[in-house]
């Protein structure tokens, strides 16, 4: 099978399959009703961008050995309509990686946190020490051309392995596809309620994902975590457990150091929930064939994956950091992780509702107490998203509650959020904006002005 079709080829795991692909040898053509930078300049560049937006089930002839079907496509969606009346083998986009990688050992990253920046890291390790593999990540990392990676020759695929659905018409969740050899597993927090409406469904994924696990495999998971414990511990699976935990470490002056056999360690990133991280990211590389030595020489380089806890900038004194959390455990964790490393900093930490889940009244209780290590925590939801969505307005007073502080700033107008963002004096401060969001459209080069110009 050589020439594929994407449908939804915009995405932006998608376009990185196309392009993984298209450099194998494959024949790749695609649609989409919406392409974005950087997809779009990318796709260009390789000569595989439609010529057009739009769905046109005219592309869809027989000549297509196989069709990848995203999940911004709709189940009605004309291509998909013809490519079934056709006949012609549909895959979603983790079927296809699994039946790329059926031959190779397959290491997959989950958890409902942590997953992208772990396989950052391990990631990381191996292109440090030169050892080459395959590999499907989340998120942009520096010193990689593309988020996905496929070869005939390499012996490992590194995946990160995602709870959520796999496409329109394969509503299972995208890693039960892998059937890894070895998986980690970071931790378990309810998301993604309109897929899964009880804290007991969402966590009934994650026990059917470790019985998926091959026999002879290896789970490594974060014993802290109680509910995921009490799942790796009675999986009845005939697998290898091995638990890890926060390591030991120091905050001096701003740099946060882990402690080893071999002294203090400086790190590029900080925060609890990123030094859990590395032990977990330590023990996969050690199953990958890398020692703890190695590990720790090429750890201290890593300065973390896109948009996650990403420094925008600093000025000495002032620091602006962009993050993707939007989940609660996720909110929470960044949100201590900065208070801790920002001592003597005034901190404003901005949190936007953007989710299907955190613009849920019923659902939004879930962030109670996650800015309270903030000294000003702002919350901002924009309409438009409430109306893609279906939702009904949220209150001020209905957010204050849920997020258990009276004093949060409440805004749903971007224009008065921004003017907000602009007026404050960021002397010796720490901005933290949180979301998966846009912001309302937020001008991030005049924001980074604003704070390291005050």
């Amino acid at each position: 099978m050589k020439n594929f079709h994407f449908i939804a080829i915009g995405g932006s795991a998608m376009h990185n399959l196309a392009l993984a692909l298209y450099q194998k040898g494959f024949e790749i053509t695609g649609s989409d009703d919406a392409i974005f930078e950087p997809s779009k300049s990318r796709l260009e560049k390789a000569g595989i961008l439609p010529k057009e937006v739009g769905w046109f089930s005219e592309k869809i002839t027989e000549k297509i050995d196989g069709i990848i079907l995203g999940m911004h496509a709709k189940a009605d969606n004309p291509e998909l309509l013809r490519a079934i009346e056709l006949g012609i083998k549909i895959y979603s986009y983790p079927e296809f990686l699994y039946e790329q990688t059926k031959e190779k050992t397959r290491v997959v990253i989950a958890g409902s946190h942590g997953k992208t920046t772990i396989t950052s890291m391990v990631l990381h390790v191996l292109n440090y020490w030169d050892k080459s593999v395959d590999y499907m990540i989340g998120a942009q990392l520096e010193g990689f051309d593309t988020m996905v990676h496929l070869t005939n020759e390499n012996d490992f695929m590194l995946i990160e392995g995602d709870e959520y659905l796999s496409s329109p018409i394969d509503l299972k969740p995208k890693f039960l596809w892998y059937k890894p050899h070895v998986t980690l597993i970071s931790g378990i927090a309810w998301d993604h309620i309109n897929v899964f409406p009880t804290e007991k469904n969402y966590v009934q994924q994650f026990e059917t994902y470790i019985n998926s696990i091959v026999p002879g495999g290896v789970l490594v998971y974060n014993e802290v975590d109680p509910v995921l414990k009490q799942l790796a511990l009675t999986s009845e699976n005939t697998i290898r457990k091995e638990g890890y935990r926060l390591p030991s470490y120091e905050i001096k002056k701003g740099v946060t150091f882990l402690k080893t056999d071999e002294g203090d360690l400086p790190l590029e990133v900080f925060g609890e929930h990123n030094l859990s991280n590395i032990a977990g990211a330590q023990w996969i590389c050690q199953l990958m064939g890398v020692d703890q030595a190695e590990f720790l020489e090429a750890i201290v380089s890593f300065k973390g994956a896109s948009k996650r806890l990403e420094k925008i900038g600093d000025n000495g004194s002032s620091f602006l950091f962009k993050d993707f959390a939007h989940a609660p455990s996720k909110v929470k964790a960044t949100s201590l992780a900065v208070a801790q490393q920002f001592e003597d900093h005034h901190k404003v930490f901005c949190l936007e509702l953007h989710t299907y889940s955190s613009l849920n009244p019923e659902f939004i209780g879930q962030y109670k107490n996650s800015l309270k290590p903030a000294d000003e925590a702002v919350v901002f939801y924009d309409p438009e998203a409430l109306k893609i969505k279906n939702g009904k307005p949220l209150s001020e007073l209905e957010i204050k509650t849920a997020f258990g502080d009276q004093n949060i700033t409440v805004f749903s107008e971007p224009i008065e959020f921004q003017e907000f963002l602009l007026k404050q004096n960021w002397g010796k401060s720490v901005l933290l904006m949180m979301s998966s969001g846009n912001y309302g459209g937020l001008n991030w080069e005049t924001l980074k002005n604003s704070v390291l110009n005050f």
